[in-house]
This record gives C-alpha cells, structure tokens and sequence, in this order.
C-alpha cells in the first residue's frame, strides 16, 4: 500500500471524526485508478466542510466579504449588460452611428454641445452613403395635468426618418409621417407608461388628445417604454420637430438635435464613417473665435463613453475606470480572505504534518487547498446571487432609472461564475503556498 493511500484517510478521521473512518479508508483503498480522482475530490469537499464548520464567526465573515463583493459586481454587471446588449429599439446596431454632439474650439474659446437642423440639413444629409437620418432633439420636461393632478413628462421632437431607423414596437397605432411632419401637425407619439399615466385603463388611446407644453397634440401611436439610459432616443411623447417653439431657421452649427445615421448595410458602415470624418475634417469655421470643429459618428459603445468631442473618443478611459473600481472593490475582500486562510493554515499545522510525514507532497497540499478555497468562494458566490437578486427586485421596484429593468441573465452568471474562480484562486494560491512550506517537525509539535 502506498503513502498516498494513507494520507486522505488519516486526515479525514482527524477531521470528520472515526464514525466515518471505515468508509473513507475503503474508498481509498479499494478504487480502481479511474475513480483515485474523483475520490480525492470529494474528500476534500468534506474536508472542506468540516474545516468550515471549526471556526464558524471565520467562514462567516469570509462568506460575508466574497458575497457582498459579488453582489456589487453582479449588479454593476447587470447595469452595463442592460445598456450594451439590450437593441430595443435600435436593432439596427450594426448599420448605425450615433453623433451626439458637436464642439467649436479656438486658442481661448470652447463651445460644446448638440447640432443644430442647419448642421444636418446642409452637410449631414449630403452625404451619399447614409440611408436615413433619424434626427431628434434633446430631452426638455413639461407639465400635463389629469383630473386636477399634475404629471411630469419627458418630450422630444424627431423627424419622420426616425421611425424607420429605429425599431420601435407599437402597441396600437402608428408613428407620424413625412406629411404629418412638413405640415406641422400637432400630432404625438407617446410611451405605454404615459398612456396609463394620463389615460388610465382605457384599451385604446390613438386618436385622443394629450397636452404638452400647454399645446394639444393627437395621439398617432403608443410605443413600448424605452430605458433612459438610452438618452438619444428616451422619451415619454415623441412630437414633430416642425412643432417645436424653438428657432429651427438658424445658421450656427450649434443647436439641440443629435443624430443616428443608418447605412444601407453593416458592410457599409466603415465606409459611411470614413465620409463623415472626411465631411467634418472639411467644415467651414466663420467664427474667428474658433479655428477648429469636432464632431464624431460613433459606433454605439464609442459614442455612448464618449466625454468629449476631440478626437479621444473615451473608451480607454471608461475601461479604466470599470477595471479600476472593480480591482477596489474586490481588493479589500480579498486581503481579508487571504489573512483568515493564513490563519486557517497555522491551525491545521499538525493535521498538514500528518500529511507531510506520510509523504503528501507539496503540489498536492497546494491543489488541496485551493480546491477548498474555490469551494468556499462558490458558496459566498451562491449567496451572492441571491443577494444580487434581492438587491436588483428593489432598485427595480424603486424605479431609479425610468423603463430600467435590470435582470440576471446567462451572461451576468457567466460572470459571477468566473469572478468566483479568479477571487479563489486570487485569495487561496498564496496561503496555499504558505501551507506547503511548512516544515514536518515544526508542524508536529504545533
């Protein structure tokens, strides 16, 4: 018999107690070499276990740490899932760029924000290669008020061109079109949560009335709820930009519209963001403040990180910061794991020196360890998710973000599964290295 075949069994009995001494050393002892592996490992699941159970205020505040930590990440996760990989309404991803804004710089001036009509009707749709332009402006607030109650809406004014562009879903009628925009009827799409908010149960709403602005406008559709985190298309009524009270005649580059431009096919979306760049490389300035125009159409990550509009289009700098607050947050944790897992190890000394004297080797302490550190990591993650799912039901409910819904879907999971394997290994390799240089004699007399 091989000391190999010794060292489990001496331990478990240490460890688990002598009822289950008999069982352990047969299943040590009369395996094939097919079931050694599996055998091991699910002995030192039960060590693992047990090892658990000694120090319980230890696992407690070890669990503590791994699943408030995930639980922070998971949510974090869950937010930049929703944002990135949610395509409602722009399905078309992959065929659009999104200009945001624009930015006249001169050595002493800076003047920054969104584009005017002007911009996009003079150099914008002259380009040859976009197949629609959906142009909307940016978000302003009004008053509407119902049976004497006062409701705060979210308004925007689109062209017709951003109905075809973007994929909305309409429960019942349809958008505006180009006819209804060039005569500047006061026509409106509005949002399922502001046809309940304003009309209550009725089943269908198309043809009534909501007010804006102190303006009535004719209900044309109802659309699914848009998040607000998808500022350039968010609204609660969607108007005719013909409609609107501001001066849409005015020649400067500045104004309050941003833009999603569609090409004719996925293929064709480099092509079409090299004739922008070229366009706005090109851009008369004839205001002798400024010498230079910045304006981007970006892919929907670039422009979404966007923090200004120079040529840095902040998507370096968004990383950085995501990888800078995760390191932080897992840090912490993870130091504290690291020093209850060296405290584990000086007190398992004479149970590790039974091992060594029987001739366990270091690589095999090594792995022993970390499949016991990866264990209890996958416990806190287990209860991670159950608080991530607590926390998301509430800030859902909370409505801290208009439309926002967050969820805990396979690629959220995915996550928390690898970031469970990268803080056990992170918080146990060392410990586990520290288990394996300690000396037998030393360990024996612990």
């Amino acid at each position: 018999m091989t000391s190999e075949s010794f060292r489990l069994p001496v331990m478990m009995s240490t460890l688990c107690g002598s009822n289950n001494r008999r069982m352990i050393w047969q299943e040590a002892n009369h395996t094939s070499p097919n079931q050694k592996s599996q055998i091991m490992l699910k002995n030192y699941f039960k060590i693992a276990i047990a090892v658990l159970k000694r120090k319980k205020f230890f696992t407690f505040i070890s669990l503590f740490g791994i699943s408030v930590t995930l639980t922070i990440l998971m949510v974090l996760t869950a937010f930049i899932d929703k944002v990135v990989n949610d395509r409602y309404p722009d399905k078309k991803r992959d065929r659009l760029l999104y200009m945001n804004g624009i930015e006249l710089r001169g050595p002493h001036s800076i003047n920054g924000g969104t584009a005017s009509l002007y911009f996009f009707d003079h150099y914008v749709k002259r380009l040859k290669i976009p197949e629609k332009i959906a142009v909307s402006s940016r978000i302003d607030q009004a008053n509407a008020y119902v049976r004497d109650k006062k409701i705060r809406v979210a308004y925007k004014y689109t062209n017709d061109a951003f109905w075809d562009v973007l994929d909305f879903e309409f429960l019942e009628g349809k958008p505006f079109n180009r006819q209804q925009v060039e005569n500047g009827e006061h026509v409106a799409v509005i949002s399922e949560d502001t046809k309940k908010s304003y009309f209550g149960d009725l089943p269908s709403v198309v043809g009534k009335y909501i007010e804006s602005d102190n303006v009535q406008y004719r209900v044309s559709g109802v659309v699914r709820n848009v998040p607000q985190t998808l500022y350039m298309i968010y609204s609660d009524i969607y108007l005719p930009y013909t409609v609107s009270k501001k001066d849409t005649k005015s020649t400067s580059y500045m104004g309050d519209y941003t833009a999603i431009i569609m090409a004719p096919s996925k293929e064709m979306l480099p092509a079409m963001k090299d004739e922008f760049d070229e366009m706005a490389g090109r851009l008369p300035v004839t205001d002798k403040q400024y010498d230079r125009v910045y304006c981007h159409a970006d892919t929907f990550i670039t422009g979404y990180v966007r923090t200004g509009h120079e040529e840095k289009s902040g998507v370096a700098i968004a990383l950085t910061a995501i990888a800078v607050f995760v390191l932080l947050v897992m840090l912490l944790p993870t130091l504290n794991l690291i020093n209850i897992n060296i405290t584990r190890i000086m007190e398992r000394s004479s149970e590790i020196g039974v091992r060594k004297a029987f001739g366990a080797s270091s690589g095999t302490l090594v792995y022993q360890f970390i499949i016991e550190n990866l264990i209890l990591t996958f416990l806190g993650g287990v209860i991670g998710v159950i608080l991530s799912l607590v926390v998301i039901h509430f800030i859902n409910a909370a409505e801290l973000i208009d439309n926002l819904e967050l969820s805990l879907n396979t690629s959220v999971l995915f996550f928390a599964l690898l970031t469970c394997l990268v803080f056990g290994l992170l918080s146990g390799v060392y410990p586990a290295w520290r288990m394996s240089r300690l000396n037998v004699v030393t360990a024996l007399k612990a």
